[in-house]
């Protein structure tokens, strides 16, 4: 079988996300697997060349891995005619430049998210990478978890009738980093590093409410930074000015009302770190990262409000698990093999810039109505 290599910028592989989801846990296990196969009978062959601002880590994860080609010297790299996509990991203050960077030097470019720091910026990023008739996309991976696959198969099917509405939770207790280290990173709660849970999270629940539900009309969102104060990674305390939970309702097209909680700031007492509860006229289904569980129509039972008397129905026993049916690959590998058959290949792939930007403008809208307490409606986005 013919090996078809290409050159991968990975610009922000130091960092955790950068390192475990894309490098090891996709391109590398793509090489494993023996590459990406095409219908013409070869595969596609990832060359990783790891980009970041310390030699040393890069040396490492590099010696760790097998691997020969890295550098801090982005412009020198982008240069390289043997490299054909870009990809940023970086933090989101970084990224605008550097991809306008690589749109410049004529790169197919894939991306986290968010994908700039304003929609005004993702927008000129989309129209400038069009210009030059480059492919592009953004990650979106929660779209490929088990979980929320097995919900789009359920409303493929019909299984909820007429949707009406979906409750979502997501998050956990983030340790201040006094007593306990952190979890994550100290900029993620600073506004000027470009930290925050609604600039996180919102692009994230756009496209999950736009591909399993219907486009995003308008948002209503509070928010609040639970915990004034935290300390970085050098113990030294700072004062956290990002908010670190956000509470939003999302009106969606077709009636659907969507309320979804995320939050640093919360203890789990639920089966996964993120749940979505999805109630239609025929059934409902309650979905994680992994598993789904149903409950239809006819057999739904008529629990009838009584305080003065214990509550006898075990409720979650009368939810039934949703099959696998399939097997489940990883939600960022799936969707960096899409993206390399795109750029191959030409094959489709829906979640480019402009898809992108629809996210940072969600993020930007929900941060506008906390700010003036009002509804905010959420218009077209024009390429």
């Amino acid at each position: 079988m013919t090996r078809r290599p290409i050159g991968i910028i990975l610009n922000g592989v130091t960092g955790r996300m950068g390192y475990r989801q894309h490098l090891v846990r996709s391109l590398l296990a793509i090489r494993e697997q023996g590459g990406v196969p095409l219908d013409d009978g070869t595969t596609i062959w990832p060359e990783p060349v790891l980009v970041g601002r310390s030699e040393t880590r890069l040396r490492d994860i590099a010696e760790r891995h097998g691997l020969t080609d890295w550098t801090t010297d982005l412009s020198a790299v982008l240069a390289r005619d043997d490299v054909r996509i870009y990809f940023d990991s970086q933090v989101t203050q970084q990224r605008e430049k550097a991809i306008r960077q690589a749109i410049e030097a004529g790169k197919h470019i894939y991306t986290e998210k968010p994908m700039a720091e304003t929609s005004a910026a993702a927008l000129d990023l989309a129209r400038a990478a069009t210009a030059a008739g480059l492919r592009t996309g953004v990650v979106q991976d929660k779209l490929f978890l088990p979980g929320l696959r097995k919900l789009k198969r359920l409303i493929d099917g019909g299984f909820f009738g007429r949707i009406l509405s979906v409750r979502g939770e997501f998050g956990y207790w983030v340790f201040e980093g006094d007593w306990q280290p952190a979890q994550r990173p100290s900029w993620n709660y600073r506004a000027e590093d470009g930290g925050g849970i609604v600039v996180d999270m919102f692009p994230h629940w756009q496209y999950v409410l736009e591909e399993l539900f219907g486009q995003v009309k308008a948002v209503t969102c509070v928010t609040a930074t639970h915990i004034p104060r935290r300390v970085d990674e050098a113990g030294n305390a700072y004062p956290a000015t990002a908010d670190d939970a956000a509470y939003g309702i999302f009106e969606l097209a077709g009636g659907i009302v969507a309320q979804l909680n995320s939050s640093w700031c919360v203890r789990v007492n639920r089966d996964e770190l993120v749940e979505f509860q999805v109630d239609g006229t025929e059934g409902s289904a309650v979905a994680g990262l992994r598993g789904c569980r149903v409950q239809h129509r006819a057999v739904t039972p008529k629990p009838v409000w009584n305080p003065d008397l214990p509550v006898t129905e075990d409720f979650r026993s009368q939810w039934t698990e949703v099959p696998d049916n399939e097997e489940f690959d990883n939600g960022f590998k799936v969707q960096w093999e899409a993206f390399l058959r795109h750029v191959v290949a030409g094959e489709p792939f829906g979640w480019d810039f402009l898809a992108g930007a629809r996210g940072v403008q969600l993020a930007e809208l929900g941060l506008l109505s906390a700010r003036e307490g009002c509804r905010v409606e959420v218009p077209e986005l024009d390429r």
